[in-house]
């Protein structure tokens, strides 16, 4: 996948923003791109299970900024949405579970840690709206490109 995001960040400088250090990979994919869908939540995630299993996904990264209590908001089933719809990653401002499992897709994944409970009573989310992470503004259709160095968002396609 021809991009490293060092590079980008050194060619485009202008154009690019980062997201802090304190995300982790919890994915089969280490490395991944697309154009981004953003979704914002409280703890539960329902609408966000409804985004990956009846949308296609092809070329799109899905970032989740959620309320940052202790509950997990995307776990195996999520990740099986996410693949069977060709999504290339998810991003999550918060917390994952089912990690073992969770590696075995052949998808990105990377969020701030692990928690192994979810929140059930189900809470609305919303869907395509600009959201802030680590002071860097997201907007739906910005660009967002991953590897082991970081994760880097640009408003333009950059490769």
């Amino acid at each position: 996948m021809g991009f490293f995001t060092a590079d980008l960040c050194d060619i485009f400088s202008n154009k690019t923003e980062v997201l802090g250090p304190d995300f982790n990979s919890y994915g089969g994919n280490k490395k991944f791109k697309g154009e981004v869908v953003t979704v914002k939540l409280d703890k539960n995630n329902k609408d966000l299970a409804t985004l990956l299993k009846d949308t296609e996904g092809s070329g799109k990264v899905v970032i989740v900024d959620v309320n940052m209590r202790y509950f997990a908001v995307v776990g195996d089933n999520l990740m099986k949405f996410a693949s069977d719809n060709k999504y290339e990653g998810i991003i999550v401002n918060g917390y994952v579970r089912d990690t073992v499992t969770t590696k075995e897709f052949d998808i990105g994944l990377v969020a701030k840690g692990t928690c192994p409970r979810k929140y059930i009573p189900a809470q609305e989310a919303q869907i395509n709206v600009p959201i802030t992470i680590d002071d860097v503004e997201i907007n739906p259709g910005d660009f967002v490109y991953v590897d082991p160095d970081g994760i880097v968002i640009s408003k333009v396609k950059l490769v």
